[in-house]
Order: structure tokens, then C-alpha cells, then sequence
């Protein structure tokens, strides 16, 4: 009997944590292109762009004007990140679907990152959730350095559980966990896991894996195996974070479908489809796509 879930959901987070990280800048017209090609993939969640300052993220200048220019699918969720009050309220006025907040489980890493300690970033956190939820939005919470710190070093597990519960508490549905740097292994994850879920259900905790290490896949097993059904994304393993020195791409979108379909787990993606996205953004953003994506995938039987 398979001890993994029967379904999954993939969200896409190639156009706003992929590209923030990219040298190369994008136009708005790029950006609108990949996100109306990735949802002809069948994916049901895409972040779109970060309403943060541009002088500190410049790739995300234009997530107005992207959010405005896409081809929205009825069936599709069209989010954004936001970082205080402020970019909240410009981020409304562009009609998403939904927002997501962020803070880490690591005090210097949140003070590197928006200036400000955890205790401190959940007060914003609050302000933003209220007025998130009188206009019905629904929020999502990023939790980054769920296993390591470029600063500190080791996290802990209960040191992510005590965010966690503060970002429930607070309104979002849903907790992502972010292994930032991708340091993460599966005997962490599972560490990790078994604390957080002998407090929290599965289904209010997505995973965010970078694969700086190579272990992306191997945590996503992992993840698999404690009925994890929610997983973070992108596009040809775009991305990194622009506070984490060392940290390299996400787990590729393509590599994901490909683990599922080999699983026998339902999700709803094309492959063939990714795979295309994937090489046509590698192109424009003048880097080699990765090794998998860069060849056919074979067909599972």
C-alpha cells in the first residue's frame, strides 16, 4: 500500500520567487508571456509578483502592471507577496487572488531580510492580515530557514513550530516552509515534520524546498510520506533568495511533475508543457536550462 497522498497540488512560484533572483530583468510583457504559458499547464496556483521596494528587489518593479496584463483562468489562483501595509494596499488595487506574507524562523535572518525581528515582523504581519481579511482575501504565510540560517546557523524545530502557530493564529490558511538555503536533508525534514504536525494538521503546511544541496527531491519524499499535499515550485528550478547568500534555485517545477507521475500521485500538470515553459524562460533569461529539463523526460508506464 502506497504511504504517499492520492493527490497533490503544485503552487508556482517561478514568476516572483524565480525571477527576484535572476540577473537578468525581464520586461512586463516576458513576464505576463510565462505566466499565461504556465497556466495552459494545468497548474492551479502561479505567484505572480512581490509588491516590495524595487530598490531592494528590482526584478519585481512591475508586479502591477503583470498582475493587470495576464489572461486569468477562473480556475486559477493569482497571488502575490507582500511585505508590509504599504504593498498591500498597492497590491489590492491589481486584483489578486490571494496575497502571502513571510517572515523566518530565524531573528538575524528576518533582520538582514525587512529589518526587523520575528516578533516584530508578525505585528506586520497582523496588520496586513486584517485588512486582508475584510476584503476576503485569503492569506498565505511563508516561513523562511525552516532548517538553516546563512546567519545563525542551525533552526530549530520548535523554533519553526512557535512561527508557525503565531501565523495561524494570526488568519492565514496555510503555512509554507522554506528551506532557504537548502541545507535541509531528510532526516531534518523529518525531524522537522514530526514536531510541527503533532501540533498542526497536513493540510494547513505546504513545503518550499531550494536545492542548493541536491536534496530538494529527496525532502520532497519525505515531505510525501507525512501526507504533505501541498508543494511550492518553479518553473526550470528558477529562483534563490536575494538574502541568503549561497542559496540556488527551487525545486524545479518539471522535476516535481516527473517524481509524481513516477509515484502514481494525481496533480493535474502537463509535463510536456512545463518542459517547454521551462527551456523558453531559460532562453530569454540567457541561462542553460537545468540538466532534466534540457533533455526529453521518458514516459512512466
Amino acid at each position: 500500500m502506497s504511504i504517499y497522498p492520492k493527490k497533490v497540488t503544485l503552487i508556482e512560484v517561478g514568476p516572483r520567487d524565480g525571477l527576484q533572483n535572476e540577473a537578468t530583468s525581464l520586461s512586463v510583457t516576458d513576464k505576463i508571456q510565462l505566466i499565461d504559458a504556465l497556466s495552459d499547464t494545468g497548474l492551479s496556483h502561479i505567484e505572480c509578483g512581490s509588491f516590495v521596494s524595487p530598490k531592494w528587489v528590482p526584478q519585481m518593479a512591475d508586479s502591477g502592471g503583470v498582475l493587470d496584463g495576464i489572461s486569468r483562468h477562473e480556475n486559477i489562483v493569482y497571488s502575490a507577496l507582500v511585505p508590509n501595509q504599504k504593498g498591500f494596499e498597492e497590491c489590492v488595487t491589481h486584483n489578486p487572488s490571494e496575497i502571502a506574507i513571510f517572515t523566518a524562523a530565524s531573528n538575524i535572518f528576518t533582520q538582514k531580510n525587512i529589518n526587523c525581528t520575528i516578533a516584530e515582523s508578525l505585528s506586520r504581519c497582523e496588520t496586513i492580515l486584517h485588512s486582508a481579511h475584510t476584503q476576503n482575501l485569503p492569506v498565505r504565510g511563508y516561513i523562511s530557514t525552516i532548517v538553516g540560517c546563512p546567519y545563525q546557523g542551525k533552526v530549530t524545530p520548535n523554533e519553526v513550530l512557535n512561527v508557525a502557530k503565531e501565523l495561524l493564529a494570526l488568519g492565514c490558511y496555510e503555512i509554507s516552509l522554506g528551506d532557504t538555503i537548502g541545507v535541509g536533508t531528510p532526516r531534518q525534514i523529518t525531524e522537522l515534520l514530526d514536531t510541527l504536525l503533532a501540533h498542526i494538521p497536513a493540510e494547513k503546511v505546504a513545503v518550499h524546498f531550494h536545492n542548493t544541496y541536491g536534496q530538494a527531491l529527496a525532502n520532497l519524499c519525505t515531505a510525501l510520506e507525512f501526507g504533505i499535499t501541498r508543494i511550492d515550485s518553479a518553473i526550470a528550478g528558477l529562483g534563490g533568495c536575494p538574502y541568503a547568500q549561497g542559496a540556488s534555485g527551487n525545486i524545479a517545477t518539471e522535476d516535481v511533475v516527473y517524481l509524481l507521475n513516477g509515484l502514481g500521485i494525481e496533480h493535474g500538470v502537463d509535463l510536456a508543457k512545463c518542459v517547454e515553459v521551462g527551456q523558453n524562460i531559460c532562453i530569454k533569461l540567457n541561462k542553460q536550462p537545468p540538466s532534466l529539463v534540457n533533455r526529453a523526460y521518458p514516459t512512466h508506464s
